[in-house]
């Protein structure tokens, strides 16, 4: 049987060079070897969005076609809209019990993610336990296979334990899912930041128009040590030449802006002017692709439609077999 894959994204706002780097990129790369289903985790969304869910249809859609954007081809992948899945929720109510106060208080994961957001109004139970309906799509769709960012490992450890608890208490019906890196570990934010993240307001969009792209790459942070141009400059850790190496595919290029910088010979506008250039070319056909899909909605309607489908009637075959392994499966709903 050919594998599975199974990923997704919180539909919080359009898609950033971030989130390429860390599992679009992958994503593309393995659809011709894996059955592919996408989550755009919705649910998950309104746990710190709970305030405004009117903005979730506009943010599917967004979400959409940046996937299709970037290469995702709708005959191979299936885009799966998670409140459409009510087996979903199911799934997360029984892992539940799986998992204590004391292991989501220890996920790093989700403990950095709650200092972003300052809940300044308490912290709300869904938010707490979504590692744990992360949990549930994972298994739901059986992925063998999780293209993520690095931010996101532990919450694959905290399914792959959840699934080894489930699997030891009932019976060995779900399976251990395996997390794939992406390209680097985790890109930074244009401020230099640890990670490029919505919430910070550090982020290039996969959407961005030239001026928008021209705008941020301008105002990145570079070398703070260096005072004036002809001042010998740091590469390591430097956020401008960090992208260079993602997205600049001519390499002689990024070698000599190294060495000129590192001795003084170049300053930071013509290292900038380089990189627009750059992730301008990266940019402009997932530009093109996006209008494109944009211009017809019910095309993009229908995708998500029949990927929902698709994938709820494998989630309903999984959930059958789980109620199975639970002993749950009363004779009155047969």
């Amino acid at each position: 049987m050919q594998k599975r894959i199974l990923t997704g994204d919180r539909p919080t706002g359009p898609l950033h060079l971030g989130h390429y780097v860390g599992s679009l990129q992958n994503r593309v790369r393995l659809q011709d070897e894996y059955d592919t289903y996408i989550l755009i985790a919705d649910i998950q969304a309104l746990t710190d969005n709970f305030e405004h869910p009117e903005m979730l249809e506009t943010n599917i859609t967004q979400v959409a076609l940046d996937y299709l954007a970037v290469g995702l081809n709708p005959e191979k992948v299936k885009i799966v809209v998670q409140s459409m899945v009510p087996e979903l929720t199911e799934l997360t109510i029984y892992f539940m019990n799986l998992v204590t106060v004391a292991t989501l208080e220890r996920n790093p994961t989700l403990k950095d993610e709650i200092k972003q957001r300052n809940f300044t109004k308490g912290l709300p139970v869904g938010f707490y336990t979504y590692p744990i309906s992360q949990a549930a799509d994972i298994t739901i769709f059986k992925a063998d296979l999780v293209p993520v960012g690095e931010d996101q490992l532990p919450m694959i450890e905290q399914t792959r334990e959840i699934v080894r608890r489930f699997n030891r208490l009932y019976k060995k019906i779900l399976i251990e899912p395996r997390a794939m890196l992406g390209q680097m570990a985790r890109l930074p934010g244009t401020d230099g930041g640890a990670k490029m993240s919505k919430s910070l307001g550090n982020c290039i969009y996969l959407g961005d128009s030239p001026d928008q792209v021209r705008k941020r790459v301008m105002s990145m942070f570079t070398d703070p040590t260096r005072i004036h141009p002809t001042d010998p400059g740091h590469v390591e850790g430097n956020p401008v030449f960090t992208y260079h190496d993602v997205f600049n595919p001519d390499k002689a290029e990024v070698e000599d802006l190294k060495e000129r910088y590192r001795k003084g010979t170049v300053g930071d506008v013509e290292v900038k002017e380089k990189l627009f250039n750059a992730l301008n070319g990266f940019l402009e056909p997932i530009r093109s692709r996006r209008a494109e899909y944009a211009s017809k909605p019910e095309m993009v309607r229908e995708i998500l439609i029949e990927g929902t489908r698709t994938g709820r009637a494998l989630a309903q075959r999984t959930i059958e077999e789980v109620r199975e392994a639970m002993k749950i499966r009363y004779a009155i709903a047969r």
